[in-house]
């Protein structure tokens, strides 16, 4: 569609109706009201830039092990980027599914997860990616047209995106899950590597090393191990 409010607000409604196939995808050139994590508004300038939604039925998966689709996800929208600046790029998954290249930020993903009981019955899986678009309101943004000098085709790498989540949603769905943790740690941001962080207003050294099954933040602060929720821990650059 060329233009709407949010995508993800476009597929829950579809929900709604039970008009929602397994792998429909929602797209359009212009969101007027794009979200992102912690309430955050996504901002992209319209036509540049892949602003869309798949919903997805994992009924196979239980509403505690959720955070593994967020894995799948944000592995499958690497996979992407990887395939476009090569194996060697300095691409890595934000705890828990920003898309950064060095400190900046080239994309953004939010889940929203419809339960039934234990299990989830809908995934609704909004990603917005910066593709063509040169100039951002805030320095930690970048976009694949401005690490490589050229614009690309938004209807290809569409397909292309969707290809690759569909490879690890298939992966997780077969059950490989400890490849998913393993293959989401190795690509983690500040994975293993010292750094400070703001803890309840707070400047605090600690060292990253791991996510627990919940999808918790592990950091090892002074000896001791804690665990974040996404409120709860910000990254000082």
């Amino acid at each position: 569609m060329p233009e709407c409010a949010s995508t993800n607000a476009e597929a829950q409604a579809l929900i709604v109706k039970n008009s929602a196939t397994d792998g429909c995808t929602i797209i359009t050139d212009k969101q007027t009201a794009g979200r992102g994590q912690r309430g955050n508004r996504w901002e992209a300038v319209p036509g540049e830039n892949l602003t869309l939604s798949v919903i997805w039925r994992p009924t196979f998966l239980a509403a505690a092990d959720q955070f593994q689709l967020s894995q799948a996800v944000a592995l499958g929208v690497l996979d992407w980027a990887t395939g476009l600046l090569g194996p060697d790029a300095a691409l890595r998954v934000k705890w828990p599914n920003d898309i950064f290249y060095g400190s900046q930020k080239l994309g953004g993903i939010l889940i929203e997860n419809t339960l039934s009981g234990p299990k989830i019955q809908y995934s609704v899986v909004g990603i917005g990616l910066n593709v063509n678009q040169r100039e951002f309101g805030m320095p930690t943004a970048t976009s694949l047209a401005w690490l490589t000098g050229r614009p690309y085709a938004l209807p290809t790498q569409a397909v292309r995106l969707l290809e690759c989540l569909e490879r690890r949603y298939l992966q997780l769905r077969s059950g490989r899950v400890s490849q998913l943790r393993y293959d989401y740690l190795q690509a983690l941001y500040r994975y293993q590597q010292r750094h400070y962080y703001e803890i309840e207003g707070v400047r605090t050294a600690g060292q990253i090393v791991g996510v627990d099954e919940t999808g918790r933040l592990a950091v090892e602060i002074e000896g001791q191990l804690r665990t974040f929720g996404l409120q709860e821990i910000r990254y000082i650059h």
